[in-house]
């Protein structure tokens, strides 16, 4: 049988687009790639952006001050790659501790996973520095150049006087920012003191020179002329950050059902009585946009949580008398009115993940001997007879003082019950200094009863004293056969 019934009408509503042009090639052409319309981002005052700016100026102050501190005479934070070594202040870290650097990794990666969870792309937002050197970068063009309006009016003119010296003006100022930013990053490796004095009077090497011209370049070519693009299309962290995204993280999102319908309309009319919501579309949200979005859109994943749009709506708001809100930090879950669940399941499992990261970085931080021995036998006779009749293993020992301060060891061995000594049995080694000793053990062969015995060499820091560095690797010591 076939039902003749016709199908039920289904109701839907549709959301007027505006000012959106429709490119259309002509018949018979060939469709032109169209490159990004630049976007001037409006300057905006408000709560969020206080707190953004605050931050930034804060890390970027350390950022900035941190290669020049000092701690016991030398630079208290140097990745010195050359010397395979890093020093945080008193903590010096070697090859031979890359766990500690895969914990702090780690432990980075899953605060990021549970902060986005929880707030979204915050990080984007108020503390990447492709944002904080972007800002600042448009802080130098509002500077030369004027508002977002009169940077557009002067883009559009021809070159002049008037344009030119701004412009050299701006790019002298992302230049030369670029390139102290690149010298205080490269300080991170080197020394701060003599590379600044070095680079400035034309004596680097030029391997470092290299390295300062290109991160001034990437620099200067990111947060200047890329921007957004490095957000859009290069960031991995702007993909994958969906996965992090629940309907309970708070994002900057528009209230629809209080918003819409949208439309233009003086301060003293009743929205009620024109059948609109309290969005008056004037736009500034998109135009205080870094990365040029709408957010009354929807959630998107260009958007950086930066609450730029947050403040400029409050202000309209703000001066049409309505209640602040229509574009907040909130939930899918409060938006639908429904209870949002902060501690959800999945943000309890990277809180939990998180503590257990820290428990072992902490243990490891807190058992580490800042002492390494490495044993390296004779590989030519494992053993000999000397001319006493004893039987003698020689050894090769290096011990590697992994503090920063100079320090005396003292060497003994177990595992044997007589046995005679050839070499030095204490050792002072300089910070961060490898140490090298070769050492005989000769042992009467009548007290071997096997042909191989396991021994062990114990060193301890005797001066500055201190009972906790010390340090017991195994060894064998061979009889002849």
């Amino acid at each position: 049988m076939v039902d003749n019934k016709k199908p039920a009408k289904v109701q839907t509503q549709t959301i007027p687009v505006k000012n959106i042009k429709v490119h259309r090639p002509k018949s018979g052409s060939v469709e032109q790639y169209k490159p990004r319309d630049q976007i001037y981002v409006r300057k905006v005052k408000g709560f969020f952006q206080n707190i953004r700016r605050k931050m930034n100026i804060f890390f970027l102050a350390m950022f900035a001050a941190l290669p020049w501190l000092q701690y016991n005479g030398q630079q208290a934070i140097l990745f010195d790659i050359g010397e395979q070594r890093f020093n945080i202040f008193g903590l010096t870290l070697w090859p031979q501790d890359l766990t500690l650097l895969a914990w702090i990794c780690i432990i980075g990666a899953f605060l990021l996973f549970f902060v986005t969870t929880f707030l979204g792309r915050v990080w984007c937002g108020y503390l990447c520095p492709q944002t904080v050197w972007t800002f600042i970068f448009i802080w130098f063009e509002e500077k030369f150049e004027g508002a977002a309006n009169k940077r557009k009016k002067l883009d559009s003119q021809k070159m002049n006087f008037d344009k030119f010296w701004r412009k050299a003006l701006k790019h002298g100022c992302w230049l030369l920012f670029s390139l102290l930013t690149a010298i205080t990053f490269i300080g991170y490796f080197t020394p701060m003191q003599q590379l600044t004095i070095d680079f400035f009077t034309f004596n680097a090497s030029f391997l470092i020179t290299l390295w300062i011209l290109f991160f001034a370049f990437c620099t200067y070519g990111n947060a200047g002329w890329m921007r957004e693009i490095m957000c859009l299309h290069m960031c991995p962290y702007a993909r994958f950050q969906s996965a992090m995204f629940d309907q309970d993280t708070v994002t900057v999102s528009y209230d629809y059902g209080r918003g819409e319908n949208r439309g233009p309309r003086g301060r003293k009319a009743d929205p009620k009585e024109l059948g609109l919501g309290d969005c008056i579309d004037c736009n500034l949200c998109v135009e205080v946009c870094p990365t040029g979005i709408d957010i009354r859109n929807g959630l998107q994943y260009e958007c950086i949580n930066c609450g730029a749009c947050v403040d400029a709506c409050d202000g309209v708001m703000e001066r049409m008398k309505y209640k602040k809100g229509l574009i907040r930090y909130t939930t899918e879950t409060v938006l639908k009115g429904k209870t949002v669940h902060i501690l959800r399941p999945k943000l309890f499992m990277y809180a939990i993940v998180l503590t257990v990261m820290v428990g072992f970085f902490i243990n490891d931080i807190a058992t580490r001997v800042p002492l390494q021995l490495d044993i390296i036998r004779d590989r030519n006779a494992l053993a000999r007879e000397n001319i006493d009749g004893f039987i003698e293993n020689v050894y090769t020992l290096k011990i590697l003082n992994k503090s920063q301060h100079q320090a005396t060891y003292a060497i003994k061995v177990e595992g044997l019950g007589n046995y005679e000594w050839q070499g030095d049995k204490v050792v002072t080694v300089n910070a961060a200094e490898i140490h090298t000793i070769a050492i005989s053990i000769a042992v009467d062969p009548y007290d071997l009863k096997n042909y191989m015995t396991d021994i062990s060499f114990v060193i301890h820091q005797t001066e500055p004293a201190d009972n906790d560095v010390v340090i017991k690797q195994s060894s064998v010591f061979f009889n002849k056969r």
